[in-house]
């Protein structure tokens, strides 16, 4: 009898099976983000979505590189929760995302994500034209 070898396809960044089932859940957030400040979220797994609300006063920016790399806020690198419960969901897949409050006074957020079985060793870093150029 012959044997069969069978491979069995782990997740991965082009596996398309990995982004179409629901992801696993992921819920942080922060009632103090100092004015000004910012906050590093690193995903355990390669997020597929990730949805933030602004819970305070100070807007707050969204995106995918430090302030500190690049020309993040020069380049207008960035998505703006201008108001209480202003919300932005992103569908793309990540591994870490920036929360920044450039004003004088504390925010905070809420941040929900959903979560592939991606490692995150296995997603590049972000940069480049759109994100720190």
């Amino acid at each position: 009898m012959a044997t069969k070898y069978f491979s069995i396809a782990k997740p991965g960044i082009g596996n398309v099976g990995s982004f179409q089932v629901s992801g696993y859940p992921y819920i942080t957030g922060s009632t103090s983000i100092p004015g000004p400040g910012e906050h590093k979220i690193e995903f355990p797994r390669v997020a597929k979505s990730v949805t933030i609300i602004n819970k305070d006063t100070p807007d707050l920016r969204i995106h995918f590189n430090s302030t500190s790399s690049g020309n993040v806020y020069d380049g207008g690198h960035y998505i703006t929760l201008a108001t209480t419960n202003d919300t932005v969901t992103f569908n793309i897949k990540c591994k870490e995302i920036y929360i920044s409050n450039s004003g004088s006074v504390s925010g905070s957020y809420e941040l929900f994500a959903e979560l592939t079985g991606i490692e995150p060793v296995e997603m590049p870093t972000l940069t480049g034209s759109g994100l720190t150029e």
